[in-house]
């Protein structure tokens, strides 16, 4: 495997991608509500997303969820702890204020991965629960903090945009739930396991319409460059569940899907500063 393709391939599995789709919602959340960035929450974000996620992909097959045996699992371990210091140094940078939210949300991730019912293993057994769990943290993450954060109004156009985003990340997860529909074990009974990739789709639709509804009855869409922004996530979206199979090329979802909250970013950021 040549240079390109490994680094391409840490990038993917170390979960930086992710990351900074988490931190580009964020900038989403700054840009349509006008808050001022926060760089340590910023940092903070990108950091304690490659964490978890590392920590839910490798360290519940790992043994007492630490100890991996393969030189590329460690590798992104090593990686992961580091990242994690720095995510302490940032943490300790941000006002007190949210560090009891940001506890709240790091809680509910671990349930994600760790037992807490004699009857399930964790939150991620519990099927469709596992994707609502996701999106509400994902919101928590990068729209209730940097509200916090900033102390505006929690008014209506605040709330239609943390509902709007968590129906976008509803839509984000699909691809992934059909694509893992046959690795899954079947007792978790996710959408795709439930009611098989149509209706899954159909599902998807529906979220999406949703979305869009909700798109068209924010105020800030009379801006035009906004209507176009809107209009771009909402075929990129349309694509994604389209294209979403179970027999999916290997970077579709991981790569493609997840650049879609990066793709907004962008597209706010070369609007906004012609």
């Amino acid at each position: 495997m040549r240079w390109p393709r490994k680094i391409f391939k840490f990038y993917l599995d170390a979960s930086i991608h992710v990351a900074l789709a988490v931190v580009s919602l964020y900038w989403v959340t700054l840009e349509n509500l006008n808050i001022p960035a926060n760089y340590p929450l910023t940092l903070f974000l990108w950091c304690g997303t490659v964490v978890c996620y590392n920590f839910i992909k490798y360290g519940v097959e790992a043994d007492k969820y630490f100890i991996v045996t393969k030189p590329y699992h460690k590798s992104i371990q090593i990686f992961s702890f580091l990242v994690f210091g720095v995510a302490v140094f940032f943490f300790f940078q941000l006002p007190p204020k949210l560090w009891g939210p940001l506890l709240t949300l790091t809680l509910l991730s671990g349930l994600y991965a760790i037992p807490f019912l004699p009857s399930s293993r964790n939150l991620r057994s519990l099927g469709v629960v596992k994707i609502v769990l996701v999106a509400l943290v994902w919101i928590g993450l990068t729209g209730v903090l940097p509200v916090l954060e900033s102390g505006i109004t929690w008014d209506f156009e605040v709330l239609l945009l943390l509902l709007r985003h968590f129906f976008l990340v509803l839509v984000l997860m699909l691809p992934f739930e059909i694509r893992d529909m046959h690795f899954d074990p079947p007792q978790l009974r996710t959408l795709p396991q439930r009611y098989g990739v149509a209706r899954t789709k159909a599902i998807g639709y529906i979220l999406l319409v949703s979305y869009g509804i909700m798109v068209f009855m924010s105020g800030n869409l009379a801006i035009w460059p906004n209507m176009i922004i809107h209009c771009l996530v909402l075929l990129f979206l349309f694509l994604a569940l389209c294209k979403a199979k179970d027999q999916q090329h290997r970077y579709f979802a991981a790569f493609w899907v997840e650049s879609i909250p990066i793709a907004m970013a962008l597209l706010y950021y070369l609007f906004n500063n012609p």
